[in-house]
């Protein structure tokens, strides 16, 4: 990944593991070791789906940048859908609290898409390769 795309995803991941990292201390402080683990579990998650998101995403603007609006909005759609589905999959599961794995998955899902939107309206990308010789390019054809 080049750099841009590495900072991106740091810009993005870190306070999307911050806000983990609060959702486990609270949950464990309400719902106990359970809850914590579900917190963790959530943060994995998101971290994972998102990140895996924003590699593609990537890769679809450098390889095909007149499909990148199109995926990018199917992505999103896609990333989540699997969210709500990892939702309802451990709904009633006994491993860890699902409440907290819930809350700890919405929210982590807003602050990574707060965050990834904050790292680009920040980046310095420029629009129009410049010219690297910096000549103006000669005039060809008839001119009267």
């Amino acid at each position: 990944m080049p750099s841009n795309d590495v900072r991106t995803l740091a810009q993005a991941a870190v306070p999307t593991a911050a806000a983990g990292a609060i959702a486990a201390t609270v949950s464990a402080a309400v719902a106990g070791g359970k809850g914590a683990l579900g917190a963790v579990v959530a943060t994995l998650v998101v971290v994972l789906f998102m990140g895996i998101g924003l590699y593609v995403l990537q890769r679809t603007a450098k390889s095909l940048p007149h499909l990148f609006q199109a995926m990018g909005l199917m992505l999103y759609a896609a990333q989540i859908l699997l969210l709500f589905i990892f939702l309802a999959a451990f709904k009633n599961t006994t491993l860890f609290n699902p409440r907290s794995f819930a809350i700890t998955l919405v929210v982590g899902t807003l602050v990574w898409i707060a965050a990834q939107t904050r790292a680009h309206m920040k980046a310095k990308i420029l629009y129009v390769e410049p010219d690297s010789e910096g000549n103006k390019p000669e005039k060809t054809g008839h001119s009267s």
